[in-house]
């Protein structure tokens, strides 16, 4: 049947049309975008994942950006902390230097005045955007007590760090920052000089307590005890010239024994020189001005008489100065290796977080993303159909005409 008020191939033409231009503008969509899930009406599930995951990834863009601010902060104290183990270590060669018989310890004494000067020189360069991991105040309030795993007390540091470590979403859907937590204490800082606030106790006010200005009144020993295996302290004992010398380090007075623990003389059990553990308190009140950043070995004369009595050479007070810094060197090498192993797993988190960054790219893409070759391929088949759809619509048009030749 023909009609000439309707043209039914020309409708169905058109319609065929309309259809390859929808798919047509869909394919060119894609390969100008680049994604073939770009608004919610393409997948609404997809793009609701693809969303939020790139709000995520934008999240942890900020996470490694922090994660660098930290390592940059660590970083710089631990390079600190390199250079004050070294300082440290000099200072002790110098006192042993001091011990030779017929040097002149007052020009040892500059040397170690220059070096002296240099560890606070360090501490108060190494900060990065006004951190400094070198320098702190002591909380007054707050100490670490002597334990089993403590053997000396030290008070907490005003304030514990923490790093931005990585940005979480649980299976629930809740978000949350996940923090590096570094506890700190007055034995991991190089200058902790007291800071006083009203109200608090008068705890150490005068004095420091960090590695290099601690005073060796504070470095009370303690030493576990044979029958319930924790740390208690030891009394020092004054050294007496008419003690006479069984060994190295081991003195007899006819009785009992009296040895040196770090550089101290405290009382032995017998003549294997195992120390008594049955003292409770400390005998001697050490002095305040002795500290890694300010010993002087010209008061020998002093210092040998506060440590160890009036009737001790002189070179027993060296000793104990020796033993001194040697026990702050040690402090300063566990801090440093802190430090570094902090810059290690900050170094190791960054690399997951990139990782991790890349990961979540890649799951957007696998869901979002537009198949570049198929797309490109199917936008040239579209193209051909919509051609010849304008062909068959032409042709379908020209019907009418057609029919008009029939009355001429």
């Amino acid at each position: 049947m023909v009609s000439i008020l309707t043209n039914t191939s020309a409708i169905a033409a058109l319609q065929t049309l309309r259809s390859i231009g929808a798919y047509l503008f869909d394919s060119q969509q894609q390969v100008s975008s680049g994604l073939r899930v770009k608004t919610a009406s393409d997948n609404a599930a997809y793009w609701s994942i693809a969303t939020t995951m790139r709000s995520d990834n934008g999240a942890l863009s900020a996470v490694r950006d922090a994660l660098g601010l930290g390592a940059a902060t660590v970083d710089t104290a631990y390079a600190g902390m390199e250079v004050t183990v070294d300082i440290i270590a000099e200072i002790k060669n110098r006192l042993t230097a001091a011990a030779e018989s017929g040097v002149d310890r007052s020009k040892i004494q500059e040397e170690i005045d220059q070096l002296q000067d240099q560890l606070l020189s360090v501490a108060n360069a190494s900060s990065f955007a006004g951190e400094n991991w070198l320098i702190g105040h002591p909380n007054v309030n707050g100490f670490v007590y002597a334990g089993p795993d403590n053997p000396n007390p030290f008070p907490l540091l005003e304030g514990d760090k923490k790093l931005v470590a990585s940005f979480t979403r649980d299976s629930a859907g809740n978000a949350s920052v996940q923090t590096i937590d570094i506890k700190r204490t007055t034995k991991d800082v190089v200058f902790a000089p007291a800071r006083y606030e009203p109200g608090a106790p008068l705890i150490g006010v005068q004095t420091g307590y960090g590695i290099a200005d601690s005073p060796i009144k504070y470095e009370m020993i303690y030493i576990p005890d044979d029958v319930f295996n924790v740390p208690r302290p030891v009394a020092f004992l004054d050294y007496q010239s008419s003690w006479e010398r069984v060994s190295d380090d081991l003195y007899s007075d006819g009785t009992d024994y009296f040895t040196r623990l770090n550089g101290f003389f405290v009382k032995a059990v017998d003549a294997s020189g195992k120390i008594d553990t049955t003292s409770t308190t400390a005998s001697h009140g050490f002095n305040p001005d002795v500290t890694v950043a300010s010993l002087d070995i010209t008061k020998l004369d002093e210092y040998s008489a506060q440590f160890v009595g009036t009737q001790a050479p002189v070179e027993f007070a060296l000793d104990v100065l020796i033993s001194f810094v040697d026990s702050k060197l040690q402090d300063a090498v566990d801090v440093s290796a802190k430090y570094g192993a902090l810059s290690k797993r900050i170094e190791i988190q960054q690399n997951f977080a990139m990782e991790l960054a890349d990961s979540f790219d890649r799951g957007v893409g696998r869901l979002v993303d537009a198949d570049m070759n198929q797309a490109s391929t199917r936008l040239k088949a579209l193209q051909a159909q919509e051609q010849l759809a304008t062909q068959a619509l032409s042709i379908a048009n020209e019907s009418p005409n057609a029919l008009l030749r029939l009355f001429q």
